[in-house]
């Protein structure tokens, strides 16, 4: 077994820190770890569980948390692969009408109930790959309707699904196509019609903004979440993806819970998330898929930054739900360390969603969130890249993947054994 600890996002030399256990036993009861320790000891003090899971030769990890995606949408974009691999970048693409208007166009047109269906089909996917809770956007809407029509798909998902969701209003994803005349017009738009509409219906405990140059200037994000704390809403940002904007620095002048992307960030803005303890949150899909560079994951975590790792998955910068992918990626593409990537997957994760004391290690009183890896290190999750070593995954004490397939069981206790 291999876990971080603690109950808050770590940083610098501790972010590659993971407490070791060979041959650990982890008991659950009641969707909650209730000891920690050698079997020798298990047994002094506890009678035997209702269910167990033999685990010989795998390796346990707290479940997986994805920080930052924008799983209900409908429409993928797999012809702007091949325009890229042309030469056309990325902002070219959205210039000519596709990009994000394109999506918000399908997901305008798309039914409730269909866009549903997509998006209990990318949590499966999800937990699958292990992780057992996700932040999701909405944002693809861009219009009330359609933006609550989002956030209403995720609250039913979280009811019919074992993944966690915690759901983030961003109806300042872009500025839509009717209000490219007047944008100044659409943040006020969505301060006084889309805010008030998503926090009467209970339907986000965030808020995200896309501050970028030709999107929501650093002036007109800072209108965008003034209203945060308000509605009682977790402030998110993309920061600094495309181009160096001071994202960072209004991230970290805001208190925000996570800066996202930061390609281009400066000096400055590593230091003023490293003094405000803003979690930065890496996407190394994007970068991976865009053919673009990376986050400078060694200078924020050096600087003191914590960081956390996520899919962004994305029908147009990062199609992916899988978790140990990115991690990957962000070793072999950015530098990071196996270790450093596991704690930036779970408890600094989890702290970018206010839940890391009960999340992102495997503790005694913190939620049985657990992966079960078909390998004998932690390591693999690297080494041996491009495969799912997922075996089982238990959430909430439940086991809700079995030998790599979707399962349901009624148990309240699972005990994996190594």
């Amino acid at each position: 077994m291999a876990t971080p600890l603690g109950s808050e996002a770590v940083r610098g030399p501790e972010q590659g820190h993971l407490a070791v256990f060979p041959g650990a036993v982890v008991r659950c009861e009641g969707g909650v770890i209730t000891f920690v320790g050698s079997e020798a000891e298990h047994a002094r003090h506890f009678s035997p569980p209702d269910e167990v899971l033999e685990l010989e030769g795998g390796t346990v990890l707290p479940g997986f948390v994805d920080p930052h995606t924008h799983l209900p949408f409908a429409g993928y974009r797999e012809d702007e692969f091949d325009r890229r691999a042309r030469g056309e970048t990325y902002a070219q693409i959205a210039a000519s009408g596709g990009g994000i208007v394109k999506t918000v166009a399908a997901t305008r047109q798309t039914s409730e109930e269909e866009l549903l269906t997509l998006t209990l089909a990318r949590l499966d996917r999800q937990l699958l790959a292990g992780t057992t809770t996700t932040e999701a956007k909405s944002g693809y809407g861009l219009e009330r309707d359609t933006e609550l029509k989002q956030l209403r798909v995720l609250r039913t998902a979280a009811e019919r699904h074992p993944v966690e969701i915690a759901a983030t209003a961003m109806p300042a994803h872009e500025v839509p196509p009717e209000w490219r005349h007047d944008p100044d017009g659409y943040v006020a738009l969505v301060r006084r019609d889309i805010y008030p509409a998503i926090a009467a219906a209970g339907l986000a405990e965030g808020v995200d903004v896309f501050c970028e140059r030709g999107v929501f200037s650093p002036a007109q994000t800072r209108l965008l979440l003034a209203d945060a704390p308000r509605y009682g809403w977790r402030i998110h940002l993309h920061a600094d993806e495309l181009s160096e904007l001071g994202g960072a620095e209004l991230a970290a002048e805001l208190g925000a819970a996570s800066a996202s992307h930061l390609l281009h960030v400066s000096d400055a803005g590593i230091e003023a998330l490293a003094r405000a303890g803003v979690v930065a949150v890496v996407l190394p899909g994007v970068s991976f898929f865009l053919r673009d560079r990376y986050a400078p994951l060694r200078r924020l975590i050096a600087a003191g930054v914590p960081v956390a790792l996520a899919t962004d998955c994305n029908p147009g910068s990062s199609p992916t739900e899988s978790m140990p992918t990115v991690m990957a990626l962000a070793c072999l593409g950015a530098g990071m360390f196996t270790e450093e990537a596991i704690v930036a997957a779970t408890l600094n994760a989890a702290a970018v969603l206010g839940r890391a004391h009960r999340l992102g290690s495997i503790e005694p009183g913190k939620q049985a969130d657990l992966v079960v890896l078909d390998a004998p290190s932690p390591k693999h999750l690297v080494y041996h890249f491009g495969v799912n070593l997922v075996r089982h995954v238990v959430k909430h004490g439940r086991v809700v993947v079995r030998n790599g397939q979707l399962a349901t069981t009624s148990g309240t206790a699972a005990t994996p054994s190594d």
